[in-house]
């Protein structure tokens, strides 16, 4: 074969080769483009219907991921790859992979039966996993929770699923607990009717479920009394500190001492 033939066949392959890496480059640009558009469209289409968004972004995730693999197997049957011989070598990988990434598994199985079950959906109010705050996302594998003190927080779906999960959103109206601890000598009764009246006029107390202020304990210190409204979840932490300042607001108007620590008096003999 002289120099010119193969100066010939080089350009003629380099020339093909070329064409097929930029048509599967276009086809990776184009083919994400539409897996994105198919999902924007799908996630519309849902929320239209009223899906609850907790079940629309887990759909859209599967959805992705398989047209992703599905645009990757295209792809490399266009560069004349066998994708059936492929899709055995995948499965082999995912058996190994699977053994090594368990734990990866069981957050994805552990996200499919919460969505089955449904604990809680994006926006709730929840403590899951050892972390209390909003669902902003259930993913695949881990679930975003936003921290009252603004901390982005991915929880793996295992751990959520595994451990107790309460839902501060599932009831629409939340109980605040404060506790009161009153001075010696200070009429317990008296103080019970003053905390109720002060907290009846805190914002966005419940109208079916009154306040309870009771007796709950007496120390050496004095009367311990439970303050306790009901409020609907979105106004949980505003009735809870405008509950504090009322119980000081109370003891302020009323003269009431502070509560003092009893001291014990030890004595040895000789």
């Amino acid at each position: 074969m002289d120099m010119a033939s193969i100066q010939a066949f080089l350009s003629t392959t380099l020339t093909e080769l070329a064409i097929k890496v930029a048509a599967a480059i276009a086809f990776w640009v184009i083919g994400r483009w539409l897996i994105g558009r198919v999902v924007a469209v799908m996630g519309a289409a849902m929320k239209r219907n009223h899906v609850d968004p907790t079940l629309t972004k887990y759909m859209g995730s599967i959805v992705a991921v398989a047209l992703n693999i599905a645009l990757v197997l295209g792809i490399l049957g266009y560069f004349g790859i066998q994708t059936t011989s492929f899709a055995a070598m995948l499965a082999g990988a995912g058996v190994a992979i699977g053994a090594a990434w368990s734990g990866l598994l069981g957050n994805f199985a552990s996200g499919a039966f919460m969505l089955i079950l449904r604990p809680f959906k994006v926006g709730d109010f929840v403590s899951a996993g050892g972390v209390t705050g909003t669902v902003h996302e259930l993913g695949l594998f881990g679930t975003t929770i936003i921290t009252p003190d603004n901390v982005h927080t991915l929880i793996g779906n295992g751990k959520v699923f595994g451990d107790a999960i309460m839902n501060y959103s599932q009831l629409p109206e939340r109980r605040v607990e404060r506790v009161a601890q009153l001075a010696a000598g200070v009429d317990p009764l008296d103080a019970i009717a003053r905390l109720k009246a002060a907290v009846a006029k805190i914002p966005n107390i419940s109208a079916t479920m009154p306040p309870e202020v009771n007796l709950l304990d007496m120390k050496l210190e004095g009367p311990v009394i439970a303050v306790r409204p009901y409020t609907h979840t979105d106004h949980y932490w505003q009735v809870y500190f405008d509950t504090n300042e009322a119980i000081v607001r109370v003891c302020t108007e009323a003269g009431w001492p502070r509560p003092m620590t009893p001291q014990v008096n030890l004595v040895i003999k000789q």
